[in-house]
């Protein structure tokens, strides 16, 4: 399979007890949250390490040693490059992930975040080549945010500093902002991603049995 030319972008949060899926932990537990989004992040960077592209970036934030699964997520960030996130807001930490990722090898930057753990190669991969034929795209999350972003350069994603995050109108208004300023956007698929013990099972279901975050919620009970 031939390499596609862009730069896959995680944007991770290391699953720190307390700190990770706080509102998930409000349910189940600081310590099975964790364990939760350690999981979702394993299986999201197994499917990018997977995926024919040009780079690999992991934009991180958060203490990797006091997370949960810490030596596992450490050997598998082995095979990416890694970069602290910057910024003082979630939107600003975003743009400036962009503008970095691009910086390592001046491709295209397909970002997405650790909540979709059903993502695969093949997915990936052909959101990647759907990036190479438009100036941006953007997949839509079934709870009113978005689960990726690609732009051609990093001045396009310059936006989300002025887009509010984490509101059941982001995505939206990710699109709106993008398209007022001219830019020809790209959809991609839908997808699930979870916040909430409700959000688990929807995402479970469009996950490989044998994943992670299968395996780490069932045995949660969620």
């Amino acid at each position: 399979m031939s390499v596609v030319p862009v730069t896959l972008l995680v944007v991770a949060k290391a699953p720190v007890p307390g700190r990770a899926k706080t509102r998930l932990a409000a349910t189940v537990g600081d310590q099975v949250a964790a364990g939760v989004a350690a999981a979702a992040l394993l299986d999201t960077l197994d499917a990018v390490a997977a995926t024919p592209v040009a780079a690999r970036v992991v934009a991180l934030t958060g203490e990797l040693d006091a997370a949960a699964d810490a030596a596992e997520i450490r050997r598998r960030l082995a095979s990416f490059s890694v970069i602290g996130q910057r910024g003082n807001d979630f939107g600003e930490r975003l743009a400036n992930a962009h503008a970095d990722a691009a910086s390592v090898d001046g491709h295209p930057v397909l970002q997405i975040g650790m909540d979709t753990p059903q993502v695969t190669a093949a997915l990936l991969g052909d959101c990647g080549r759907r990036l190479v034929e438009s100036s941006a795209v953007l997949g839509l999350a079934n709870d009113g945010g978005w689960w990726a972003l690609g732009v051609h350069t990093p001045a396009l994603a310059d936006c989300l500093r002025d887009v509010p995050m984490s509101q059941p109108d982001t995505g939206a208004l990710t699109l709106k902002t993008l398209r007022g300023n001219g830019v020809d956007v790209a959809l991609l698929d839908e997808l699930a991603d979870f916040d909430i013990a409700d959000d688990v099972a929807p995402v479970r279901e469009a996950c490989r049995p044998g994943s992670r975050f299968a395996h780490v919620t069932r045995a949660a009970g969620l």
